[in-house]
């Protein structure tokens, strides 16, 4: 009863903050469903629904009822905008994109102001606003491109870069026409915005990341911090931006850049970053700018009609022809102007932005609000259109390009022995792993067949739902496996030679028993017999802090390692790795290897800041102690016994890391190398080889230099004593 007079006297538009959730909720559940199947986008849909409940269609829900979320939606658009740029990609191609940039930012301004004064008559700030418009583009239809597998593609990435510049570029522009719509446009007001735009970009570029590393290096297991400590950071760098004089979207434009490589794209953490941008703030956003508009206007004379027209033609035209001169400049292909086309043609987040700010200040009228939504419409439909279609050409093309590779797709497996680490093994794992490969990590839990293994299994299993549920938070697929076997080594080379795995991912083990150290081992017996018995690329890892807190990858590469099998392969996961942690790549290597190097990467067109330095003897390698921070990853490639690369020294090479490098995470990575083959009956492997007597000779040189300098030493205090 009391439900139905609560309902009765429920009136429109709605008050209630309940009723208003719940409808938005179902608007941001429906709208794109519905919208989907006529091939609208959802963006589109978002704002459509927005316009039916608001002031302007049905008054459901009364203007100022969500602009709390409205306004955090706003600021979250501009913050994945910085996050999700690839910074690599765009130094590497920074002179193209600057060019285009370029092109696409003074094309649209130029023609924008000359229609906005000459044809539609605006005033001086309203013909800035609108042209600076022009300028902006989202890119909304990059998925697309991403899912047709051309995101490498120079074509993609100077287009990518090109969004960096020119928004960049709208954003400043909007601050000068805010302050001058103030009054304050005088030597004070630009003296003011320099300094304190210059401290802003300081705290927020150099200082954001410092903090960012401190915070995940400290607080490392509490996922649910990681997302408030960047929420907050976002909001911070909004709040000083607007302490700075300028509006509150660079701030957050300028937080996702100074996060961008601590954040990896295939963490959990980016994953729980945007499903909560997507699933609420954007949609949230979206509709409150339904809200505003009020289409009717269009209806009501010619004047609004003419304006949407003319301000979607120039748009469309403006960033036709930036692409046209870009293929010129460059020598592009028909089919890649298209796809540079396609991709800053749509118009979205950016330019919902800048007209907002500039109608809530009254500089541009309702009609220009409402021509930009249907702009909006018409850019994104028609820049995911040209994208689809000229980036199937295109992808065409690419795979005609791309060699083949040998081995099949790759597999990884990650034996688990150590709780407290697995977390982090499943992230490496999870980060070195190809982006469109779909075959599951293979976490591995080996129990001994022996009278517990019942009651192995079971708490290994338990153990296991931890794995799982971390990696569900990526949204990576992970498949566990568990085995019985008479002891770890054979369970781990089973499950190789089953699973027909690429790459195994260990733990270092530092704790030898005495019986290890009797015969020598270097890791402990599993660890080495793993070696052995296993000729995969495999990793052996031992991390203690964050991969995204990494600021440099050191690679250090033995003589001889680019003849190995797996040279081309552990190097590509190298170089996937510093992408996904945001570092730099550091390659210590001789002369002839370095060249090997850089012909893989120019060859697989990989985006990575890339440094060399000499190193020609492996041996030297601790001279590096002196250039590596907290902040580094050390990775050693090393060899088997036996195989081209190798050599006696690198038996002492883990040893040495272990002593020097404590803070460091550091990975020793055994190459894919070919197995010897013996078919003598009686015989084993390693007996017919001159690697011991060449051991022992080495051992006798150094016994020899050893005795000398005890020799020089007493003769050096004979004579000391002379003179006394």
């Amino acid at each position: 009863m009391k439900g139905l007079v609560l309902l009765m006297e429920m009136s429109l538009p709605l008050k209630d903050p309940v009723p208003i959730f719940s409808l938005v909720l179902f608007i941001i559940l429906l709208a794109p469903i519905i919208l989907r199947k006529f091939r609208i986008p959802s963006i589109i849909g978002l704002i459509l629904a927005g316009m039916a409940i608001g002031d302007h269609g049905f008054r459901v829900i009364e203007k100022g009822s969500i602009d709390l979320f409205g306004k955090a939606g706003l600021l979250y658009i501009m913050f994945l905008a910085g996050l999700e740029l690839d910074m690599t990609e765009f130094r590497k191609n920074r002179h193209r994109s600057l060019v285009f940039g370029m092109f696409t930012f003074f094309i649209p301004l130029v023609l924008g102001y000359l229609l906005c004064t000459y044809v539609l008559h605006f005033s001086l700030m309203a013909s800035l606003l609108i042209s600076s418009m022009f300028a902006t583009h989202t890119l909304v239809a990059y998925p697309l491109a991403s899912r047709l597998g051309i995101s490498k593609n120079e074509a993609v990435t100077v287009a990518v870069g090109g969004t960096i510049i020119t928004d960049t570029a709208v954003l400043l522009i909007l601050a000068i026409i805010t302050g001058a719509e103030a009054g304050n446009l005088n030597t004070a007001f630009w003296l003011q915005l320099s300094i304190s735009l210059a401290i802003f970009t300081v705290v927020v570029i150099w200082g954001f990341p410092a903090i960012g590393r401190w915070f995940f290096r400290k607080i490392k297991d509490d996922k649910t911090s990681h997302f408030i400590f960047v929420l907050a950071l976002v909001f911070l760098a909004a709040f000083l931006a607007e302490l700075a004089g300028v509006e509150a979207i660079i701030g957050a434009f300028l937080a996702g850049l100074a996060l961008n490589q601590l954040i990896p794209h295939t963490s959990p953490l980016m994953n729980r970053i945007e499903f909560v941008g997507n699933a609420l703030f954007i949609p949230f956003f979206l509709i409150s700018v339904g809200m505003i508009v009020d289409l009717r206007v269009l209806l009501k004379g010619p004047e609004a009609l003419i304006i949407a027209g003319s301000l979607t033609a120039m748009a469309l035209v403006s960033k036709w022809l930036a692409a046209f001169f870009t293929q010129l400049s460059f020598g592009y292909t028909a089919t890649q102007r298209n796809v540079i086309f396609g991709l800053s043609s749509a118009h979205a987040a950016a330019t919902i932005a800048v007209v907002l700010i500039g109608y809530n200040m009254g500089i541009i009228s309702v009609n220009v609000l409402n021509g930009t939504i249907v702009l909006i419409l018409i850019t994104c439909m028609v820049g995911s259109f040209v994208t689809e279609s000229a980036g199937r050409k295109l992808a065409v093309v690419e795979a005609e390009k791309k060699p083949e590779m040998a081995g099949g797709p790759e597999r990884i497996l990650v034996p688990i022995a150590n709780p407290e680490k697995m977390e982090l093994l499943i992230d490496f794992a999870l980060m070195v792993k190809e982006p469109g490969n779909n075959v599951p990590v293979h976490p591995l839990v080996v129990v001994q067949d022996d009278e517990e293994a019942r009651e192995k299994i079971f708490i290994s299993n338990k153990m296991m739902e931890k794995v799982v549920i971390h990696a569900a938070a990526s949204e990576s697929n992970v498949q566990v496996v568990t085995r019985v076997d008479l002891n770890v080594t054979d369970g781990i080379s089973r499950a190789v030679k089953e699973l027909l795995i690429s790459d195994v991912i260990l733990g270092w083990s530092d704790k030898n028993s005495a019986t290890d150290r009797l015969f020598g081992t270097i890791f402990g017996t599993t660890t080495d017999n793993v070696l052995q018995s296993v000729w995969e690329t495999v990793y052996i890892c031992h991390f203690i802090n964050p991969l995204n807190t990494t600021k440099k990858l050191v690679l250090v590469l033995p003589r001889n390692t680019e003849y190995e099998l797996g040279f081309e392969h552990y190097l590509q996961k190298t170089i996937l790795l510093a992408k996904q942690a945001g570092a730099r790549l550091v390659v210590y290597a001789g002369r002839k290897t370095q060249a090997a190097v850089q012909h893989i990467i120019t060859e697989a067109k990989s985006s990575v800041e890339l440094t060399f330095k000499d190193l020609e003897n492996l041996e030297d390698f601790l001279v590096l102690a002196r250039n590596i921070s907290r902040d580094d990853l050390l990775a050693v490639v090393s060899a088997r016994k036996g195989t081209l690369s190798y050599q006696p020294y690198m038996e002492s090479v883990p040893a040495r890391m272990g002593r020097h490098f404590k803070e460091n995470n550091v990975i020793l990575i055994y190459p894919e190398q070919r197995t010897t083959e013996n078919s003598e009956p009686g015989m084993q492997e390693g007996d017919i080889t001159l690697m011991p007597i060449q051991e022992q000779l080495r051992n006798i040189n150094k016994i020899g230099k050893a005795v000398k300098r005890i020799f020089k030493s007493g003769g050096k205090q004979e004579a000391g004593g002379g003179e006394e």
